[in-house]
């Protein structure tokens, strides 16, 4: 208590104004995030509807089933709580990441315990992993809510093996709000992301009709409008060091 009594007073009043003014942006964040997710669980009746990842993540992977994932450790970044995973049950480990995971523990627990994948809380900094601890990393339009984009994509990074795929779909051009802080583009992504993976396939498309985002990408009707509103699905492996 002594040592947080001379913290509190040896920081400066700037600082302290500062750091209060990003807490608060950050708990507003994350309870909208919450609620967002509450509403989706009271509407689906107290179970989480989950078959949609199955038909969404194979094709971004463009694979038709799940054998490419057989006795691997696979992760998705910024899962949310409605076990995005469940249909990877080839892997050997299946691991959601999210900034709120030890929230969805408390609010949605016999969902959680119940979905068979480990949920695995990060910091806005910090994936608690080891270095090079998994092989395949899934990411479904999460990477515009984190704080630091920069800091997540050299953490995804690091924690894929040498030759481990990510396999990502990302928002583009998408207005930065307190809930989603990123505002994505081709370039930005390659910068901060693609440049360390042997991109194996790049897929870019204008938004489908509301309701059906995705719907380019299943038509094979693949066009984008540069600084419009679209979304890339990309596939590559980690280059060696």
């Amino acid at each position: 208590m002594e040592i947080i009594n001379e913290l509190k007073t040896s920081i400066p009043e700037p600082v302290k104004t500062i750091l209060r003014s990003v807490r608060n942006i950050l708990m507003k964040k994350y309870s909208s995030e919450l609620a967002f997710w509450k509403g989706r669980y009271k509407a689906e009746k107290g179970v989480f509807k989950n078959s949609q990842y199955r038909r969404l993540m194979l094709a971004m992977a463009q694979e038709h089933n799940d054998e490419f994932l057989r006795g691997k450790i696979v992760a998705d970044f910024g899962c949310g709580p409605k076990v995005s995973l469940v249909w990877a049950r080839s892997a050997s480990l299946r691991i959601g990441i999210d900034v709120l995971a030890d929230l969805y523990s408390d609010e949605f627990t016999e969902n959680i315990i119940s979905h068979g994948m480990i949920y695995l809380k990060c910091s806005e900094k910090v994936i608690p992993l080891p270095s090079e601890f998994v092989d395949v990393m899934f990411t479904l339009n999460a990477m515009d809510h984190v704080n630091s984009f920069s800091d997540m994509c050299s953490e995804i990074i690091r924690v894929l093996k040498p030759g481990g795929e990510f396999i990502g779909s990302f928002a583009l051009e998408e207005p930065a709000t307190p809930c989603e802080p990123q505002k994505l583009n081709e370039e930005i992504i390659r910068e901060n992301l693609l440049n360390s993976f042997q991109v194996q396939s790049f897929r870019v498309t204008n938004q489908g009709p509301k309701g059906d985002e995705y719907a380019p990408f299943f038509q094979d009707h693949l066009h984008y409008d540069q600084g419009n509103k679209g979304f890339l699905w990309v596939r590559g492996k980690k280059k060696s060091a």
